[in-house]
């Protein structure tokens, strides 16, 4: 039986660049999993891509999922414009090289072992588990 998954990611940066969080919760029927982590330069985007990898990481390939972002660049990125990117070797419309391309390539080789939902929420409007994301992001700067 294939086991269901509710994700929700964030990620956070002190400066852009500067030292940058992520983090995760991980809902599904039978357990809570929160997960976070630190780079000490970085920047929001990488933390949010970072975030979403970490999730999918965490959870059995296979498994169904929402995955659930604050990041229009993450949700967008993954959904609609890297067909474009790598058709044209992973290149902008303008012809500009992506930016955080390794990460990209990691998420998108991690997506197509899962059946995933991608879902956008707006960031700090009080939507309980992306601030509990919100939160564990913004700790993992914190910490040495």
């Amino acid at each position: 039986m294939q086991q269901k998954f509710k994700i929700y990611t964030d990620g956070a940066c002190s400066g852009n660049p500067g030292p940058g969080g992520w983090g995760v919760l991980i809902l599904n029927a039978q357990e809570r999993i929160e997960l976070s982590g630190r780079e000490d330069v970085t920047t929001n985007n990488r933390m949010e891509l970072t975030a979403a990898i970490e999730g999918l990481k965490n959870i059995p390939i296979g498994s169904s999922v929402v995955l659930v972002t604050d990041s229009e660049y993450v949700k967008n990125g993954i959904t609609t414009w890297i067909h474009n990117w790598k058709e044209n070797g992973w290149r902008t419309s303008d012809k500009k090289s992506v930016k955080n391309k390794d990460l990209w390539e990691i998420l998108d080789n991690l997506s197509i072992k899962y059946k995933i939902s991608w879902e956008w929420v707006r960031g700090h409007s009080g939507h309980p588990e992306n601030e509990i994301a919100d939160s564990l992001a913004r700790s993992a700067i914190e910490k040495l």
